[in-house]
């Protein structure tokens, strides 16, 4: 790893996926260019704009007209956060990358500890929060049960109450640039990927303006691509479930047989009977479905589909990779 740029690389790339974030855009560009131009280094900033439906996208584009080093990125439509971040690692640049919200609840001000750690010899240097006073009882209690399960099951340790704020590396950021899986789990990816890895510790702050657009529906789904993706405990589980069960019928099926034997035919009861059938097909059905999520999964990687579509672009060269850039109408600039 070298702190040093080539002629044709800024020393960092900011990368931020941004999705109907209007009334925070313009706090967080005052912000960020204030940080960043007390780094002593040169930068960029990638906006991926996630098929907003607000002005997102007219203040994107304004900023970029005010300054040339904010480079934006439209999406055709909403792909989601983990697609607009592989997208901005796609496109940035940077000899060292940091994904960052635009909602400002990841302090830019910790990027001068990432840039001293990494220049101290790390690939990848990542924000582990000190506490979640921000959030509500019930996401710090499901966030918790999370990661918790998600370091039992998983293949790969990954940090507890780490998200995608850090810095990495450009031969980490190449590394990733090679995984293009449909389900993506960008923070199992991180600690996937590996190289040498340390932490900044800091306490997460409210909004700076605007509202959360993850919902706890979006976050199980989260939690779900994050547990399938990296384990296939679910399925041992099922597994193992299904012989347990299959013991026990056998065991109480030659109960049943001897005290028929010994004790002659009686009537059978009918509410414990439909018990035991309702409670079958139960455990049956999330079986299966514990099975179809890794199908759908699979079915999903099948049809090898492009990750995202890219509308158009300002002041950035699409990569020669993947990304499909839809070219612009008759007469427009791209």
């Amino acid at each position: 790893m070298t702190a040093t740029s080539t002629p044709s690389r800024p020393d960092l790339s900011i990368v931020v996926a941004a999705y109907n974030e209007e009334d925070v855009l313009h706090i967080f560009f005052d912000r960020l260019r204030t940080v960043l131009g007390g780094l002593g280094v040169s930068y960029e900033i990638v906006c991926i704009n996630d098929g907003s439906s607000d002005r997102t996208a007219e203040i994107l584009n304004a900023a970029h007209a005010a300054d040339p080093r904010i480079k934006v990125i439209h999406f055709a439509r909403n792909f989601g956060k983990e697609l607009a971040l592989t997208a901005g690692l796609d496109f940035a640049n940077g000899e060292a990358v940091v994904p960052l919200d635009a909602d400002l609840q990841d302090p830019p001000e910790l990027i001068a500890d990432f840039l001293r750690l990494w220049r101290e010899g790390f690939d990848v240097v990542y924000a582990v929060r000190e506490a979640r006073d921000t959030d509500s009882w019930m996401k710090r209690t499901t966030a918790g049960i999370f990661y918790s399960l998600l370091g039992k099951v998983s293949n790969v340790q990954i940090p507890r109450n780490a998200g995608d704020f850090r810095l990495m590396d450009r031969r980490v950021v190449e590394a990733l640039r090679l995984f293009r899986e449909r389900n993506r789990f960008m923070k199992g990816l991180f600690s996937w990927v590996g190289f040498r890895q340390t932490s900044v510790n800091y306490r997460r702050p409210e909004r700076a303006a605007g509202r959360s657009k993850f919902n706890y529906w979006k976050l199980w789904n989260f939690a779900l691509d994050g547990i399938t993706g990296y384990s296939t405990v679910p399925l041992r589980i099922a597994g193992y479930s299904g012989l347990v069960f299959a013991f026990v019928a056998m065991l109480y099926g030659a109960y049943l047989m001897l005290r028929t034997m010994i004790s002659g035919v009686d009537m059978p009861g009918y509410a414990s009977l439909m018990v035991a059938v309702i409670f079958m097909g139960g455990v049956q059905l999330v079986v299966l479905g514990i099975i179809g999520e890794y199908l759908g999964r699979m079915y999903s990687e099948a049809k090898q589909r492009p990750l995202y579509i890219v509308e158009s672009v300002l002041g950035i060269d699409p990569p020669d990779l993947r990304a499909v850039v839809i070219p612009a109408r008759a007469g427009e600039r791209v």
